[in-house]
């Protein structure tokens, strides 16, 4: 099975971590919109695609090679102290080096899978890095739209986001340019899934990459939605599980899906969002898909599981027969 994850941070480390399970052939499709950290520094001030998203991809697959673990914990291991490698994660530099090496950011991630030992691959979804803009109400009185910019900026606001559009800074009176190998591998894949993750910083923004959503709509593969486990503090407070398709749906019109995957104790209401899958032409899989003790981190052999329900797969398949 060619399976296609679009996502970033630890939301898109989970969906990895599950498909793992199920195949080898597995590429991560990851946002390049980040502006904090490690991350933003780099990018800041060396003009680089943000690696944090990408090295996290990365170490999810890492993690399931035989002998990878060392690698991806030294992938994700950040240096302390009080100098200027503070708080830099050591994939992060190392992604940063082979950008600037190899010119080519889609090059450079082929190079350290290929030093993680990893069989599939870690695309960014364009290879200049992206800006997100929101529009934004709560922050003034009344129902007051304000704008407001930066993958940081949207995630911890306070106000509530309504939508939100996707820039490039060094070309912003054009549309931004998906990356054409994450393009092929959506209209190649056999199945194709969105989130977890935050939903207006990581989720969202690859189905307005134009060429990106073109993919996503017009691609074979059957399209599986993932949910969050529970509503993000700021960016999605106080959002149903259903609202969350809503949004997806505002989005991206044209898009419909085979699946949406959630966990049953996170859905109050499951009669709506069975009535909201099918709007988007799927069907909802309810499934105890979280941690045991942390309610808020998906379990991968459970996620597994659910995904393997939703996709009608036998073992035989699953384990490459």
């Amino acid at each position: 099975m060619r399976a296609v994850a679009l996502g970033g941070g630890h939301g898109l480390h989970a969906t990895l971590s599950a498909l793992r399970r199920l195949t080898s052939d597995v590429t991560a499709v990851v946002t390049v919109a980040d502006d904090g950290g490690s991350s933003g520094r780099l990018r800041q001030e060396l003009g680089l695609l943000p690696p944090g998203d990408l090295r996290q991809a990365l170490a999810a697959l890492a993690a399931a090679e035989d002998g990878g673990t060392l690698w991806a914990e030294v992938f994700q291991h950040r240096f302390g102290g009080t100098g200027a490698l503070t708080g830099h994660a050591v994939g992060n530099l190392l992604l940063a080096g082979l950008f600037e090496v190899l010119g080519d950011p889609v090059a450079g991630l082929d190079e350290a899978a290929r030093l993680l030992g990893i069989s599939g691959r870690v695309l960014p979804m364009s290879v200049e890095p992206l800006e997100i803009e929101a529009e934004v109400t709560g922050l003034e009185n009344g129902e007051a739209v304000s704008r407001i910019r930066g993958q940081v900026a949207v995630a911890t606001t306070p106000g509530q986001v309504r939508r939100i559009s996707l820039h490039n800074p060094g070309r912003p009176h054009q549309p931004p340019v998906a990356c054409a190998d994450a393009v092929d591998a959506v209209l190649n894949a056999d199945a194709v899934f969105l989130g977890p993750g935050s939903w207006f910083t990581s989720v969202l923004p690859h189905l307005l990459v134009p060429d990106l959503h073109d993919a996503l709509v017009n691609t074979n593969a059957t399209k599986v939605v993932i949910l969050n486990l529970m509503p993000q503090p700021g960016e999605t407070a106080g959002f149903s599980p259903e609202q969350h398709l809503h949004v997806l749906f505002e989005h991206a019109p044209q898009l419909k899906v085979d699946a949406v995957i959630a966990d049953r104790d996170s859905v109050p209401t499951p009669v709506r969002l069975r009535r909201a899958a099918d709007s988007l032409g799927g069907r909802a899989h309810l499934a105890s898909v979280a941690a045991r003790g942390r309610a808020d981190r998906h379990d991968p052999d459970a996620l597994a599981g659910c995904v393997r329900e939703a996709l009608g797969l036998s073992e035989s398949v699953e384990e490459g027969q």
